[in-house]
């Protein structure tokens, strides 16, 4: 009988003082995952892995670096960002590929972590069997420039209260938040998190789900290393020419997908999933109705779909060879 509960857990030495938090659990001879958690700095929480059977699928959970479990924590302004970047994100997860002994797995995440798994999968391409995307977000100028300051032309009470909270309101606020969130004194570190999370939870105010505090009710240290991260990995457009995720889109050909969207996702509009799914010919698009960037019953329903959809029995059985 497979193990369901935690099979193993760690923290990976990943190089520059780094070491990434994993942990595994479900059946060690089933069908390997990694779940990619959002933010960035959002860390990866245990409820990312509990849609999948865990009779049928291997799963891996991690926390990105420098914030959840992993070391050093981002919220102590001592610790660089030097060496927090997209790539080193993608050679984190190789590495842990590596460490676990995994030939291919399926990634499954949303939001930030889309981009992540889309950057990781053109990289890696023969390393990936399938793609879960829940809440496609890609990272652009555009994007980026949206959710920080082109929605606040529908929330202008919340956007007014975000940019105020900078140290200069009409310059870059994501710089601004940036210096704010790295201040040695820790009541200047905490009134700039504070005021992004707020930020960050208007912007899914008007969702079903949307429940107040959905960012901003965390640990204090943990807010900040979120919103540290969040600054500068968006200020920097994740590090990526903008547009190449979908421009790189034909590296994943071949590969199954299943983008699931909210139609009234606010902060992810549902411009970026479309337009990957238009370009890529093995992604399905699937939008849901009701819901937004925190999900809704339906878009729940679509993600069980689709892990069922990719669980070890649907994998086709190899043709035996003459003479075998």
């Amino acid at each position: 009988m497979p193990t369901l509960g935690n099979t193993a857990e760690g923290l990976l030495d990943v190089g520059d003082g780094q070491r990434v938090y994993w942990s595994t659990s479900g059946n060690p001879d089933g069908k390997p995952v990694l779940c990619v958690h959002g933010g960035p700095g959002g860390g990866g929480r245990d409820s990312g892995r509990k849609g999948f059977d865990p009779a049928e699928f291997h799963i891996t959970v991690f926390d990105q670096r420098g914030c959840g479990r992993s070391t050093p924590n981002v919220a102590n302004p001592a610790v660089s960002l030097e060496h927090n970047t997209t790539g080193h994100l993608i050679a984190d997860m190789e590495r842990l590929r590596t460490h676990l002994g995994v030939e291919k797995w399926l990634l499954y995440g949303g939001s930030w972590g889309a981009t992540l798994i889309l950057a990781y999968a053109q990289r890696y391409p023969e390393r990936v069997s399938e793609i879960i995307l829940v809440g496609t977000f890609t990272s652009t100028v555009d994007e980026v420039d949206w959710l920080y300051r082109g929605v606040g032309r529908l929330l202008p009470a919340r956007w007014e209260a975000f940019r105020q909270a900078a140290p200069d309101p009409d310059g870059d606020l994501l710089a601004g938040y940036a210096q704010l969130l790295a201040s040695p004194d820790r009541a200047v570190r905490l009134r700039a998190a504070h005021a992004w999370g707020a930020w960050e939870d208007a912007v899914i105010s008007h969702e079903t789900l949307g429940r107040p505090g959905q960012y901003s009710d965390r640990p204090d240290d943990n807010l900040v290393a979120f919103a540290r991260l969040c600054a500068h990995y968006y200020g920097h457009h994740a590090w990526l020419d903008d547009g190449r995720l979908l421009r790189e889109i034909h590296r994943l050909h071949g590969i199954p997908a299943v983008l699931i969207h909210g139609r009234h996702d606010l902060g992810a509009p549902l411009r970026a999933a479309w337009q990957l799914a238009q370009a890529w010919p093995d992604a399905e698009l699937i939008v849901i109705d009701d819901s937004g960037h925190t999900g809704s019953p339906a878009m729940g329903e679509a993600v069980r779909a689709a892990i069922a959809r990719f669980s070890p029995a649907q994998d086709p059985v190899p043709e035996a060879r003459p003479g075998l």
